[in-house]
């Protein structure tokens, strides 16, 4: 008796992410569609917050608002922009067909997005530190970088999905941002918490670890929740 011929097997799911991947981030580097725009409002926000505050340095609650307000309202525009080129170009469709699971598509668009936060952030947070706060923010950073990169997870979570949820529809730069707002206020709130003791006055305070708990279980939540009804909004 004969043995089997191999049998045909898809790419895996960690190789399509990546490849996906790959694709998201060259397609920005080549049009820098997202990136740029985002580290502009959030300058120019901080530069108006500058003068408009009329104040030499801010901390504490203000400083923590102003800072993620800015970052959230930055974020937007990438999440408006996350499956525009592949509604346009046919992407969708061409994806559909592939032999892949449908996750891989989630993965690969919620890490590209959180590749654009940390470079948004890492032009925002020293033009905030510049223009708002002062030279003193060195001992904050340690905090701020924690509290930070728990929110990427969740507003890459939830900007995913809404942006999935959005792309098919005629207003999509409107409805994005009125869907994803609501949901982000328990990261806006978590992370406005956490910093304000960071960027008190008196030097940097403890993480409270009570936030810190109430962020990673939004982004666990969020996560499984973008994860079960994503291939339904992919289908539709």
């Amino acid at each position: 008796m004969s043995a089997p011929g191999p049998t045909a097997a898809g790419p895996s799911t960690a190789s399509v992410v990546f490849a996906l991947l790959r694709k998201e981030l060259r397609v920005e580097l080549r049009t820098l569609e997202s990136v740029p725009a985002m580290s502009l409002l959030a300058v120019t926000t901080f530069v108006l917050f500058h003068f408009g505050l009329n104040r030499g340095r801010v901390d504490g609650d203000l400083a923590a608002g102003v800072l993620w307000v800015t970052l959230l309202f930055a974020s937007m525009l990438a999440i408006n922009r996350l499956f525009v080129a592949d509604l346009e170009q046919g992407g969708f469709d061409g994806f559909l067909l592939a032999p892949v699971s449908r996750s891989a598509l989630l993965l690969a668009k919620a890490a590209a997005l959180g590749v654009y936060l940390v470079a948004l952030e890492l032009v925002a947070v020293p033009a905030f530190a510049l223009l708002l706060l002062g030279p003193s923010i060195g001992g904050a950073l340690p905090g701020l970088v924690a509290s930070l990169a728990l929110a990427d997870l969740g507003i890459a979570a939830v900007g995913t999905l809404v942006a999935a949820l959005a792309v098919r529809t005629r207003a999509r730069d409107l409805i994005g941002p009125l869907v994803a707002l609501p949901l982000l206020i328990p990261v806006l709130l978590s992370g406005a918490r956490l910093s304000a003791p960071l960027l008190a006055g008196g030097g940097p305070g403890p993480l409270a670890g009570r936030w810190l708990a109430t962020l990673a279980l939004y982004d666990l939540v969020f996560g499984l929740i973008a994860y079960a009804v994503f291939d339904f909004l992919l289908e539709d």
